[in-house]
């Protein structure tokens, strides 16, 4: 038996990213699920043109549209994203039925995928968030702090994102999304070392500060969590910086990836509601969250053929539409082809 081969969530931070978040029209499902087994062929055509770029993509389906779309059940971490109100601080829900995480060494070759994509699914769904990442001198996030310090990397990074063979979809991995704005101007009120006590970290020198000297509501204080042997739960984060100097509009994408999603809800879990509750992220007073979704994103061999995600049935052929064994909505549908910082859950 061939062991499948997973998206390149694994990868190199990129000067350019394109996150695009979409919804998919009543009635369409079909077509929508026969257009993600296209996308792989995009991302080649576009990339072959400069192969130089780097460009790569990660396809995520969200659970709505699974229940929409699939027979089988969900996979076992994917679930409507959890919303969060600390009584302070929200971190909503948004809609979001399947997402792609653009990434490239050159913005054109991100922006000419997002327009195939639109292409490739117009009329089938519409675009409900775009934003257009960029990375700020060295990998800075606009509050000014390096981002994505501990982010794990190698086999380790495989092993924090991407299910082993042993769960019920290997090669896969879970995200969660979320675009924040910032109040700079409040935040640049604040001075270096006040600053440093909401991040705990030093700013130009990326230092984290001693666990003894880390505030309760410091940022990395609330996001490193550890299991019941002390070992500390890891997420891979790809965040980038965004902004528009005609709206007055700065902020930072989170993207993070994981294999046992919990590991990511939690964090954000403490980040809203705090530990103890009411501690919340210090960060909060200055970032706003905007949007949130989780996505299953399956492995490369499932997104090429979305049939090895539904399971064989005798009534049923993989191409017709059939009630759902879990009750979760309609499913098996096929067809063929719109596209329209920050807490960093994780430490920085």
């Amino acid at each position: 038996m061939s062991v499948p081969l997973p998206q390149p969530v694994v990868g190199p931070l990129t000067p350019a990213a394109i996150f695009l978040t979409l919804t998919v029209e009543p009635g369409r499902e079909s077509e929508a699920r026969e257009a993600l087994a296209e996308v792989s062929g995009l991302v080649r055509s576009v990339g072959f043109r400069a192969q130089e770029g780097g460009l790569t993509c990660v396809t995520g389906i969200g659970s709505d549209f699974w229940d929409r779309a699939f027979r089988a059940p969900r996979p076992s971490g994917l679930h409507p994203f959890i919303a969060l109100d600390g009584g302070t601080h929200r971190a909503p829900a948004t809609p979001g039925d399947l997402f792609f995480h653009i990434r490239a060494a050159r913005m054109d070759l991100c922006f000419e995928l997002a327009r195939q994509l639109d292409l490739a699914f117009s009329g089938i769904s519409r675009v409900v968030d775009e934003v257009h990442g960029f990375r700020y001198f060295d990998t800075r996030d606009l509050l000014g702090f390096v981002d994505g310090t501990e982010n794990p990397a190698g086999q380790l990074a495989e092993g924090v994102a991407i299910t082993g063979p042993d769960t019920d979809h290997p090669a896969s991995s879970y995200v969660i999304v979320q675009k924040y704005t910032h109040d700079l101007e409040a935040w640049e009120r604040l001075s270096v070392e006040d600053q440093e006590h909401a991040i705990g970290r030093t700013k130009l020198s990326d230092i984290e500060y001693p666990d003894e000297a880390k505030p309760a509501n410091a940022h990395i204080t609330l996001n490193v969590i550890e299991d019941e042997e002390g070992n500390e739960r890891q997420i891979l984060r790809d965040n980038m910086p965004f902004g528009s100097v005609a709206e007055g509009t700065f902020g930072t994408y989170f993207i993070g990836y994981a294999a046992d999603v919990t590991t990511t809800e939690t964090m954000l879990e403490r980040m809203f509601i705090g530990d103890p509750p009411g501690t919340t992220d210090r960060i909060l007073d200055f970032s706003t969250a905007l949007t949130g979704a989780l996505f299953f994103v399956p492995s490369q061999d499932a997104l090429d053929d979305p049939d090895l995600l539904d399971p064989p049935s005798t009534s049923d052929s993989p191409t017709s539409p059939g009630p759902r064994d879990d009750s979760l909505g309609v499913g098996g549908l096929r067809g063929t082809p719109q596209l329209g910082s920050i807490p960093t859950p994780g430490r920085t």
